[in-house]
């Protein structure tokens, strides 16, 4: 099979969609499409990508290129991996080489801001596809334990049953255990959601608040992402999944995650400016956390911490006032907005 032209490609080089194209390379070729001709020649050459997976050697079976015509060739699946930011430009330039009978596969975790749309709606609208025919993963995936074959598991959300089980049979390994999920709406807000509480308890951890201050705000943080989630029309249960639960305690609790780290980073006086330049990809609670307000103020749900969190980014604000107010807030029944 590995002489066989690719049938599958993963849009975006980044650490997470290099995981996963390496994870189809082991089975099948795989094409990862790159933003920038350099990369692209660099896994090829090196079969590494230091600059997002140091030390991480990967599949001959994956090849990288610049070219997006080679997408014509994915008529199995292509999988989306770019910063939210960029994913209408992306996916956009990338709808008309994508063949009919591909599978779409959105891995990206964002709200676009403006539209307030989810990432598989972006996808369709960006490519004029139907939206039957996209799917999202997500859950507790810090790609760089994945990429070194430390078990991990998610949840690959569709309406159509058929899609999300397709998805999960090509990308589910024993080292990475993959369920199914109808409510991709729920899904995908837990997705994007969680990045901001992971912003929070960075923040926390750099303060030194202690594990049972960091538990009570990823607790409430949660009680925050079901509010919207239920008042959007998503299953309060999925929050309780690998995409709700699961991914707050990978991101808030790891110093792999980004948005863990660029909460550490504010709690030290650093403004988002400064931030933003270093860290090593993208911390996407930044870029989604007021679109997350924006849908907050729709549907008339309360969200304390992620206002904090732009208030911590945006405003100017030092992140001890915002934990402070946090703190200061009035005490009410703790179920309040959640049956």
């Amino acid at each position: 099979m590995s002489g066989s032209a690719p049938t599958v490609a993963v849009v975006g080089a980044g650490a997470w969609g290099t995981t996963l194209a390496a994870i189809v390379a082991k089975r099948e070729p795989v094409v990862l499409v790159t933003h920038r001709p350099e990369v692209a020649e660099e896994i090829n050459r090196s079969h590494r990508n230091e600059r997002r997976l140091p030390g991480i050697d990967l599949p001959e079976a994956l090849v990288a290129s610049a070219d997006t015509e080679l997408l014509r060739g994915a008529t199995e699946l292509v999988i989306f991996a770019v910063p939210s930011s960029h994913l209408r430009s992306v996916a956009g330039e990338a709808g008309p080489l994508m063949p009919p009978t591909a599978d779409v596969l959105s891995v990206v975790k964002g709200l676009e801001n403006g539209s307030l749309l989810r990432m598989s709606e972006v996808i369709a609208q960006a490519t004029g596809i139907d939206p039957a025919r996209i799917a999202a993963l997500s859950g507790p995936n810090l790609a760089t334990e994945i990429a070194q074959g430390l078990p991990a598991s998610a949840v690959v959300a569709a309406d159509d049953p058929a899609l999300a089980a397709r998805t999960a049979e090509r990308l589910g390994r024993r080292e990475f255990r993959l369920y199914v999920n109808r409510d991709i709406l729920g899904v995908e807000l837990c997705g994007a959601l969680k990045n901001v509480i992971a912003i929070a308890a960075g923040a926390a951890d750099g303060l030194g608040f202690g594990d049972n201050g960091k538990a009570g705000l990823m607790t409430r943080g949660l009680a925050e992402m079901i509010r919207l989630g239920a008042a959007a029309g998503a299953n309060r249960l999925t929050f309780a999944g690998l995409a709700g639960i699961g991914d707050v305690i990978a991101t808030c609790g790891s110093g792999l995650s980004r948005n863990h780290r660029l909460g550490e980073e504010l709690a030290k006086g650093r403004s988002w400016a400064e931030i933003e330049a270093t860290l090593p990809g993208t911390a996407e609670g930044a870029y989604t956390v007021d679109a997350a307000l924006a849908l907050a103020d729709r549907y008339g749900v309360e969200m304390p911490i992620a206002r904090e969190v732009h208030n911590a980014l945006f405003e100017g604000k030092s992140v001890q006032r915002c934990l402070i107010d946090l703190l200061s807030r009035e005490s009410k029944d703790e179920l309040e907005d959640l049956g």
